[in-house]
């Protein structure tokens, strides 16, 4: 027995040994797990920071992840994301920068004005729009007691409810099938889930439309709404004439099975059998596929970590699209439970219940629909899910364990951005706001390694000269000052409820009168302004 213990410790050993040699060939910085919105917006700014040696790493066989186009009956139609939410408010939505003045791709504003005169009855024929419109004023003002009682208990430091709750003690529960279609079209259309889970405290008033606007747009471009993630792979990575991306450094068909890490660095290991050594890797996967057992981590997650990332919901929205000889019905929709239903059910089924219902609703005589296409999301391994939502009972410190990095591995993606969690631009500004900077001020030179990714900036490692010191957000000005030896330190930014940015300042350290600004990706600022006298970054 013993000498088949010390076999397999000796095999265990060989096997360790040779999984290190086969990485050794080239060490990146970073590598960057998954080619979504995210993980390419996070390799972006990585690059841009002077960071070059990245390594990205993607499961399938292009980049963009839940946005993903495809021919449908000769037309282009879009499987995942489809609409710029959040248009024509106090800041500027950096998705539609790009979709409507970099690409200048096909969009259709979504004009909801006249949906009452468009609410058609289950068993056929349209309400009257007097009928529709006070249905629809209700549904209103229960979004709008919500919005203020989310207000009331933040302020309170009340416990979250759900949607559900609030709907209650406004005394209007939707019951009528024209009261629970539009409840349906306010809360699961919008978070691909019922008001009974969705939490109050984190959905009520959505950030995304009382910072962007309440604007939305349906892009309609034959070139897909993917190709915004392509634009944003292009500032950085290499493209032949043709204007495909042909970067090395851009791996597909690299499925992630295990990522372990050390003091000195982390090992990925692919489906395929290869094997990549970094100093970090930031994943992207969303929340769906980490509550799966798709990428072994090793050693094991802390307990604190797998928990928060149990709690957090992943979304099903599924659009059914369905081919007729003349065009009368464009497509349905469907969310949660009936998503994961209608994938598992053959596509001859899904049509039976599409056409059914649309006899109900336009009559027998209406022609049978010739092709299907149900996207299949959920089933898929590289996603498990459309889109993350904040269910009740998640409170903020719980969400910052989600976001939070775990030695050297780091985590992106649209669920880690407590403001915009399961939108285009969330998943892209989740990945912004991962950085490395790289600082120069006069003949000083800084390291700032940044590492986060939500909405808190925060300094994890500051090196002057030959001195590192490790600094956080949380960090006290007479902390800093122990540590640099009398210099005068506020570290990061922090963007909270009053959106205040909190200033680094090394006037020991730095130039008299030099500023390096953190640039406000929203609002367009300026990158760098002189200040009449001290010194700071950020």
């Amino acid at each position: 027995m013993a000498t088949n213990a010390a076999v397999l410790l000796l095999l265990v050993a060989i096997s360790w040994f040779m999984f290190e040699a086969m990485a050794r060939e080239a060490i990146p910085t970073v590598i960057i797990i998954g080619a979504g919105m995210s993980g390419i917006s996070a390799a972006q700014r990585v690059s841009d920071a002077g960071i070059k040696d990245i390594l990205i790493l993607e499961a399938t066989n292009r980049i963009g992840g839940r946005i993903h186009k495809t021919d449908f009956a000769g037309l282009s139609v879009e499987l995942g994301a489809n609409w710029v939410e959040g248009v024509d408010g106090k800041e500027v939505n950096p998705i539609w920068t790009m979709v409507n003045n970099n690409l200048k791709l096909k969009t259709f504003y979504s004009d909801y004005d006249n949906i009452s005169s468009n609410t058609y009855k289950q068993i056929g024929g349209l309400y009257k729009k007097s009928v529709a419109q006070a249905a629809f004023n209700e549904g209103e003002e229960l979004l709008e007691f919500g919005a203020k009682l989310s207000t009331e208990l933040s302020s309170r430091k009340q416990e979250d409810i759900s949607v559900l709750t609030s709907q209650r003690l406004k005394n209007h529960v939707p019951s009528t099938p024209i009261d629970m279609a539009i409840d349906y079209y306010n809360h699961d259309y919008e978070f691909a889930v019922p008001p009974r889970v969705t939490s109050l405290l984190n959905t009520e008033p959505l950030p995304t439309f009382t910072n962007f606007g309440e604007d939305l747009y349906f892009v309609a471009d034959p070139r897909g709404y993917e190709s915004v993630v392509h634009y944003v792979a292009k500032q950085f990575l290499k493209v032949n004439k043709a204007g495909q991306i042909t970067d090395p450094r851009l791996k597909l068909n690299k499925s992630v099975i295990e990522i372990r890490q050390s003091r000195s660095g982390v090992i990925v290991k692919t489906e395929d059998g290869s094997v990549y050594r970094a100093g970090y890797v930031m994943v992207s996967a969303s929340i769906g596929v980490l509550q799966t057992n798709l990428i072994n981590f090793q050693p094991d997650l802390p307990t604190w970590k797998v928990m928060a990332i149990y709690q957090f919901d992943m979304s099903i929205y599924t659009k059914i699209f369905v081919k007729f000889p003349y065009k009368f019905w464009p497509s349905v929709t469907v969310t949660d439970d009936e998503s994961r239903r209608i994938e598992q059910q053959p596509d001859c089924e899904t049509k039976a219940e599409v056409m059914q219902v649309l006899r109900n609703m336009f009559g027998q005589n209406i022609p049978e629909a010739t092709d299907i296409l149900v996207p299949k999301w959920w089933s898929n391994k590289f996603y498990r899910g459309t889109f993350s939502n904040w269910p009740i009972g998640v409170t903020r410190y719980e969400y910052d364990q989600i976001r939070a990095p775990v030695g050297r591995i780091y985590f992106t993606g649209e669920h880690t951005s407590d403001q915009y969690n399961g939108y285009v631009h969330g998943a892209y500004l989740a990945g912004v706001d991962f950085k490395i900077k790289l600082l120069t001020v006069g003949e000083k030179k800084l390291k700032l390694t940044i590492w986060d990714t939500g909405v808190d900036f925060k300094i994890k490692l500051l090196t002057v000269g030959e001195k590192k010191l490790k600094l956080t957000i949380w960090d006290t000005v007479e902390g800093v000052e122990e540590k640099l030896a009398g210099g005068v330190c506020h570290i990061g930014y922090k963007s909270d409820s009053l959106s205040k940015p909190i200033i680094l300042e090394v006037p020991s350290l730095l130039e008299e009168g030099s500023i390096l600004m953190k640039r406000n990706i929203l609002k367009q600022k300026q990158e760098y302004q002189a200040p009449p006298s001290g010194g700071c970054c950020t």
